[in-house]
């Protein structure tokens, strides 16, 4: 008799792309459900200074508060010219610092504010990395993806969110924001974390 494997996966997010981008990454074996979905509306911590740190307090605090097994990702950019920057603050970059963006949607500033503090810098070595934190049954696991590349000069690419259109991975010609989700998901740091992810709860 065949065994087949299914699973409700909690994802501690309210963010449409990613739950679309995880979701294809998992696969049939798991259903998959956002914070909305369970009726949580809670904004979830986030202040901690690495990526690990607060992948790991987002998943904790769901699985404390309301029992829920569960698993955060956190994604920064890191910038070799820019000494790791915008790092554990890349979802927020354009709203802090120097300069700031507030009358932009947080995405677009975000890159607009990347572009302008890379003017003129001919090292555009960069890298994009996913921590997801697992809490299941109390026990605290995480997972790293990781994808190198450069920084383009403009934006290009209509696809994925973020930096996308600004992040060329190494080995491509095109933008993150140039290829299509399937290709995305073949390569991208969110890929490689949400696999060791998949790979770790089919073996449990």
């Amino acid at each position: 008799m065949a065994f087949s494997f299914f699973m409700e996966l909690i994802f501690a997010t309210n963010n449409p792309h990613k739950l679309k981008e995880v979701g294809a990454l998992l696969g049939a074996s798991f259903q998959l459900c956002g914070l909305r979905e369970k009726g949580i509306t809670d904004r979830l911590p986030e202040d901690r200074d690495t990526l690990e740190g607060n992948a790991m307090q987002k998943a904790r605090y769901v699985y404390d508060r309301y029992a829920l097994d569960c698993f955060a990702d956190d994604t920064g950019l890191e910038v070799d010219a820019l000494n790791g920057e915008p790092g554990v603050f890349s979802a927020r970059y354009s709203r802090m610092g120097d300069p700031v963006f507030p009358e932009m949607e947080v995405s677009a500033g975000n890159v607009k504010k990347l572009l302008i503090k890379m003017e003129g810098m001919q090292n555009r070595k960069a890298r994009f990395r996913t921590v997801i934190a697992l809490v299941i049954n109390g026990t605290e696991h995480l997972f790293e993806g990781r994808v190198e590349g450069n920084i383009t000069q403009e934006p290009a690419g209509t696809s994925g969110f973020g930096y996308d259109p600004v992040f060329r991975p190494d080995g491509y010609e095109g933008t993150f924001a140039q290829m299509d989700l399937s290709m995305k998901n073949q390569i991208s740091h969110r890929a490689i974390a949400a696999r060791k992810l998949a790979e770790f709860l089919k073996n449990m």
